[in-house]
């Protein structure tokens, strides 16, 4: 894959004058694509839900997420009078680039957020410049959030932070409609630090980059006036801390799970929040290494294009996984991480060594997302066995974003480019059945779920009159897959595994590595290896080859999978399914199965040191 020579692809991401560089690297390039009012940044030609206008206007305040705390840590932007004067513009009911009178669900509410975080972060240089009337129509623009409903979610914070920073310049602002808010926020609270987006919503990265972000935002600004709140909200930060550390791998890379991932680096932002409100979850030298090992993963992936422009999609550019709602300038509330530049240079962040992760456990239950993780450290490997929701939500892709066996930061997952057959439906780490009819369905959500030490159970239907029972026997680099299928119906399946990327930029011309046969299918290049074996049942192992531009990380793949067909009746199938990056051990590995045992209605799998009894009744282990 083309990678483009880009300034910021040689950053070394070290020193604090290293991020502020970053950020510079990241925005300079938008400067000839600011509008004639530089009120909109015109970025690219694709659609999204919201008008050309609306997302001109998200483009411009995105913007501000990285700027506004690099001023506010006392540097200079050449950019910042493009944003004065779209300020201006913007918020002028008689200038041609007026942002608009809103209403309720309205996009820019989620954009006017960035302009309360600059009044809150920095008045010195967004509100002290403005005229009487330049500031009046300021606060008349945003001031309209107060009038209107949000998303009963996430959204809520935005109101929130425009009413922190009236407060900040000295405006009339709602301290009702922010206490409102924040108590039901509340409610979306769970347990050991976790929120979900809503009530009986996911959980995903909108916990760490939006909810615990803002949280933490509102406690540094709000210590001394609401000491209570700002406490709480530490706390629930501190506790999940210690569990979000487990999605980040030890090269930086982190786990891609849940939807909104074109915002890509913003996964760290959640780290950058707790440093600025002042709380050691971790040390800072760990958490410095946590940011920037990050930042730097990431701007070594091809995520900008030649002018160095931010792109829509995850490890490349890719519209096929995107959100409805990621218009060209989306990707850049990413800048979000960049909030740690309002520390300046003398804050013990900067001075403290970078270190790598603390020490982790190899496996660990994370209830609140109904993980179960497990870690390959030595090779950064980070997964996470996953039992998936009674519900689901109206965005792209919900079931492979939510609803797959497992995630993994090496082999990402796999998004159904269209609906025929397996090649275009991308089944990784998947069980898909059809009728006969080449139109496969995967697990879009579960009827029932349960989360032990070791084995996640689910249950789930395809379609009517068809009901799977599956196990999943968490490992690494093998893991156990059992499945119980009770169908009326004539059914084809296909178990799929990881999806193995084709091509690598540090091994061009590498050839594979295949065994195929009756009982199993394995493919290995250098930077890693997948497969499946087929151990109960009258599955035969295929590598199946999806369609490009499926996979988040890799644009062309296969998935080793195993495919059979039912007739109407009871099964079982078992399958085990293995995944490591590349090293010197993998074939050593490939060869130590686990160990599956049938006796009587039970069967006992042996992995590693543990060993799982899965019956017709349940699980033991």
């Amino acid at each position: 894959m083309l990678k483009h020579d880009l300034p910021i692809q040689n950053n070394l991401l070290q020193s604090r004058a290293d991020l502020v560089e970053a950020v510079k690297q990241i925005v300079s390039p938008l400067k000839p694509y600011y509008s004639k009012g530089k009120a909109k940044l015109e970025l690219g030609s694709t659609g999204t839900s919201y008008s050309e206008d609306i997302a001109g206007l998200e483009g411009f305040s995105r913007i501000l997420w990285g700027l506004v705390p690099m001023l506010a840590g006392g540097e200079r932007s050449e950019v910042w009078e493009l944003c004065m004067q779209g300020i201006k513009n913007g918020t002028n009911p008689s200038h041609k680039e007026y942002w608009g009178e809103i209403s309720s669900f309205d996009q820019r509410a989620v954009e006017m957020a960035a302009f309360g975080y600059a009044l809150a972060l920095t008045p010195e240089r967004i509100w002290n410049p403005l005229n009487e009337q330049e500031k009046e129509n300021l606060f008349l623009w945003l001031n309209q959030i107060n009038q209107i409903h949000v998303y009963d979610c996430n959204w809520l914070f935005f109101p929130v932070i425009v009413n922190l920073g009236f407060k900040a310049v000295g405006l009339p602002y709602d301290q009702g409609k922010i206490r409102q808010n924040l108590d039901r926020i509340d409610e979306f609270y769970l347990e050991e630090g976790w929120y979900a987006d809503g009530l009986n919503a996911h959980c995903d990265y909108y916990g760490p980059f939006a909810i615990h972000f803002y949280s933490l935002l509102y406690a540094k600004l709000m210590d001394k006036e609401d000491p209570e709140r700002a406490k709480k909200y530490k706390h629930r930060a501190a506790e999940f801390a210690k569990e979000f550390i487990y999605w980040f791998a030890s090269d930086g890379s982190a786990l891609p799970y849940g939807r909104s991932l074109a915002y890509r680096f913003s996964q760290s932002a959640f780290w950058s929040a707790l440093v600025f409100a002042g709380v050691e979850s971790f040390s800072l030298g760990e958490m410095k290494g946590l940011i920037l090992r990050n930042l730097r993963w990431w701007f070594q992936q091809p995520i900008f294009d030649a002018n160095g422009l931010l792109t829509i999609g995850y490890g490349y550019p890719n519209l096929i996984m995107a959100e409805n709602y990621n218009a060209p300038g989306s990707p850049y509330w990413s800048l979000k991480t960049f909030l740690i530049l309002a520390l300046p240079e003398e804050h013990p962040f900067w001075q403290a060594e970078e270190k790598p992760l603390p020490v982790l456990i190899e496996k660990v239950v994370q209830k609140s997302p109904r993980f179960i993780l497990c870690r390959q450290e030595v090779l950064g490997h980070t997964l996470a066995f996953n039992a998936g929701y009674k519900h689901t939500n109206e965005h792209p892709h919900a079931a492979a974003k939510y609803e797959k066996f497992v995630y993994s930061n090496h082999f990402g997952f796999s998004v159904q480019k269209a609906e025929w057959g397996l090649s275009q439906g991308a089944f990784d780490s998947m069980l898909a059945v059809s009728e006969g009819d080449n139109l496969y369905r995967g697990k879009r959500t579960c009827l029932d779920y349960t989360v032990s030490e070791n084995v996640i159970y689910t249950k789930w239907k395809p379609f009517g009159g068809v009901e799977i029972k599956t196990w999943l026997v968490a490992g690494a680099p093998w893991h156990i897959r059992i499945h119980c299928i009770e169908t009326n119906r004539n059914l084809d399946y296909a178990d799929g595994g990881f999806a193995l990327g084709l091509e690598n930029k540090e091994y061009k011309g590498q050839t594979a590595e295949v065994v195929l046969n009756k009982q199993e299918s394995f493919i290995r290049y250098p930077w890693g290896a997948s497969g499946i074996q087929s151990i109960y049942g009258n599955g035969q192992p295929d590598l199946v080859y999806p369609n490009a531009n499926t996979n988040l990380i890799n644009p062309r793949t296969v998935i080793p999978t195993v495919k059979g067909s039912l007739k109407p009746g009871t099964h079982w199938l078992v399958n085990a399914v293995f995944g490591e990056p590349g090293n010197e051990e993998v074939l050593k590995h490939w060869n130590m199965v686990p160990h599956v045992e049938l006796v009587d209605d039970e069967m006992i799998i042996t992995l590693g040191t543990e060993k799982v009894t899965i019956q017709k009744e349940g699980i033991s282990t």
